[in-house]
């Protein structure tokens, strides 16, 4: 595969008001990446602010494999120390992944230069994907006609029921299940804590953390 993906990771790594850190969730960087590596696909990183994006540290605390390999691997890390700064990136990359953890709620959810980006991709024809929390950055992404592209479609993301699990329910500035289904989102969801992604034509989403490499395998699909 001689595809070109763009992953972008959030810059936030504060939990609203409180004292205590997020940022995006390692699993959902490394399983895709390394999903996509694999398949023969080139693989940059990019972040709203650029440099070196934070891992919400309860991420770091539970590794597995996938992330082992991930900070194990030379080349992936030094992506991460460095990512590039959304403004900046080329756009000439085949699917955009949108990878999930809380702080994606403030700063991709409302990030006008990734909302653009999207948008113009989607209308390309150009794969965009997003899992877990991801799918917050498509919260304010419209197509060329002005709807919302989460509209009429298939899409999942981090339930409501999981976010009152994690007790942070008072805490992100929108319940991603309630605004999905507000922009007219299909919203579908599998039991809490279960992989389970969906793919509606070239927009691909997944649930929670454990989606994260259904999620890159059904991308690769929309990829063709």
């Amino acid at each position: 595969m001689s595809k070109r993906i763009l992953m972008i990771v959030t810059s936030h790594d504060r939990l609203g008001n409180t004292d205590k850190k997020t940022g995006f969730w390692l699993e959902e960087l490394a399983a895709p990446y390394r999903i996509f590596t694999e398949a023969g696909a080139q693989v940059d990183i990019a972040s709203p602010k650029g440099g070196k994006a934070p891992a919400d540290p309860g991420s770091a605390a539970e590794a597995s494999d996938d992330v082992r390999w991930f900070l194990g691997n030379a080349e992936s890390a030094k992506k991460l120390e460095s990512t590039l700064r959304l403004a900046d990136a080329p756009s000439n990359y085949d699917a955009y992944f949108l990878v999930g953890g809380h702080g994606v709620m403030w700063d991709l959810a409302v990030d006008e230069q990734s909302a653009k980006l999207l948008g113009s991709a989607f209308d390309q024809g150009k794969v965009v994907a997003a899992v877990c929390h991801g799918p917050g950055g498509l919260a304010n992404v419209r197509t060329a006609d002005g709807k919302p592209l989460v509209q009429g479609r298939r899409v999942t993301g981090f339930s409501d029921e999981e976010e009152k699990a994690v007790k942070l329910e008072t805490v992100v500035p929108f319940m991603l299940e309630t605004r999905l289904r507000e922009l007219g989102g299909r919203y579908e969801r599998g039991a809490m804590w279960s992989s389970f992604a969906v793919r509606d034509g070239k927009l691909v989403t997944g649930q929670n953390p454990q989606s994260s490499a259904l999620t890159a395998r059904e991308t690769l699909v929309a990829l063709g």
